[in-house]
Order: C-alpha cells, then structure tokens, then sequence
C-alpha cells in the first residue's frame, strides 16, 4: 500500500541510493500529522451511516431525479448511500495509512468508466463529497489540523472524479 514512507523507500531504492534528507523530511512531516489523521479517521469510523446519509441528500437536492434512471426512489438513494460510504471507508484507510495507496487502487481506478458504463453522472457523486468537505468544521466535528487531514482525502477524489 502507496504511503509517505512505502514511496520514499521505494524511491530511494529505485535510484539505488539512501533515502535523501527531503524524504525524511516528508516522512517525519507525515508522522507528525499521524496523530491528526487518526482523530479524523476514528471520528469518521463512527459516523460513517450518518455522514453519509448528509451526502445523499445533499446529492438529491440538488439532482432530485437522482441519476434520472428507471428504478424507485428508494432503491437508487440506498445504492448511492452506498457508493458514498465505500468512499469514506477508502478515506479513513488512507487517513490510518498517510497516503492515497487505498483510494488509488481501490476507487479511483476505473471509477468514471464505470459510473459512465452504468449511466451514472460522476458528479452526483463530487456534489455529495463536496458537501461533506465543506460541511466539516473546526472545532465543532474534529480539531483544525484532522479536519485538514480529512479534506485532502476528500478533495483527491473529487479531483479524480471531475
């Protein structure tokens, strides 16, 4: 799994030497956050229902015929609530790990050529992330650093997705 340490490791012995002073800058910078990350992820992991349940409807106000497609109402916001929370577990994986290893491989790759294939708009799901990335706030749902920590993960797959 892709993080700050894995990368620099791999880096440096690609190019057949020791890790350099910047790359243990960058690992030492990513072990500082770590205590940050793993708020997030800890008060991510217990909300995960709720928070997504905030997407959905931010979704459906927005699209009210969700993705226009022949299914209940019913039926279409359970599979999108879904969707959304399988993208929070990516992201708490990768606040536990300080790196995108988890979303790189397991969300991203392939997502709009799916969603495309499917007849799903990739921006129904950039609304609802986006929503929730705008919706944290400091100090009320994490502190000012782990609220970061959380919405660089959700700003790396909104970029993925649009």
């Amino acid at each position: 799994m892709k993080s700050v340490l894995t990368t620099a490791v791999a880096s440096a012995d690609l190019a057949g030497r020791f890790p350099s002073s910047s790359d243990l800058e960058s690992v030492q910078g990513s072990l500082q956050r770590a205590a940050a990350r793993m708020e997030a992820a800890e008060k991510l992991a217990g909300n995960y229902d709720a928070v997504a349940q905030e997407a959905v409807d931010a979704i459906y106000k927005k699209f009210p015929n969700g993705s226009g497609r022949d299914i209940d109402a019913n039926t279409q916001k359970d599979k999108c609530k879904r969707d959304i929370v399988h993208y929070l577990r990516l992201i708490n994986y990768c606040l536990v790990v300080g790196g995108t290893g988890p979303l790189d491989e397991w969300g991203i790759a392939g997502a709009r050529e799916v969603y495309k294939a499917l007849g799903i708009d990739a921006s129904t799901y950039v609304t609802g992330l986006s929503f929730l990335r705008d919706r944290g706030c400091a100090p009320r749902d994490l502190s000012a650093q782990a609220l970061t920590e959380y919405r660089t993960y959700l700003d790396y797959v909104i970029n993925a997705m649009s």
